[in-house]
């Protein structure tokens, strides 16, 4: 267990240092704002969609470094998939980290995003790994409304 919470650690602090994606694509044809007010973590995701497949994504805002890392993983993690496919990998994300046990999730299409499996034992820090989530699934549904972590 030390060696997943030691890659834990290793790849937020990577990915808040230098988060990728970190831009508003040019073709962006979609977004969404978040905001998590436990925290004040706020984020908006871009999305670019092209023949249902998300050509390009990116994000800006500020948050701590569990949420800066969540979407800038998540930004890799969606970047060339079709929208059916993001969707099954959010309520893959989603069971990991709310989920009873981690065992319901499929940790091997989870990849990389599997660090987060610990998350759900702190429930304040839940919202934070999945604003960035809520927030793309809104940018995706084209709802307009701001995704929130409550």
């Amino acid at each position: 267990m030390s060696e997943l919470r030691e890659l834990y650690q290793s790849v937020i602090l990577d990915h808040n240092k230098r988060p990728r994606n970190f831009h508003e694509p040019e073709g962006a044809n979609r977004s969404a704002d978040g905001f998590n007010p436990l925290c004040g973590d706020k984020i908006t995701v871009y999305l670019e969609l092209e023949d249902d497949v998300v050509k390009d994504v990116g994000f800006s805002g500020s948050g701590c470094a569990i949420s800066t890392a969540s979407a800038s993983l998540m930004t890799q993690s969606i970047k060339g998939k079709s929208v059916d496919d993001v969707r099954q990998l959010f309520d893959g994300f989603h069971e990991l980290v709310v989920g009873d046990s981690g065992e319901a999730a499929d940790l091997e299409k989870l990849g990389k995003l599997a660090v987060f499996s610990g998350v759900r034992e702190f429930p304040v820090r839940v919202k934070c790994a999945t604003l960035a989530w809520h927030t793309m699934k809104s940018a995706l549904e084209g709802t307009g409304e701001v995704a929130k972590t409550e």
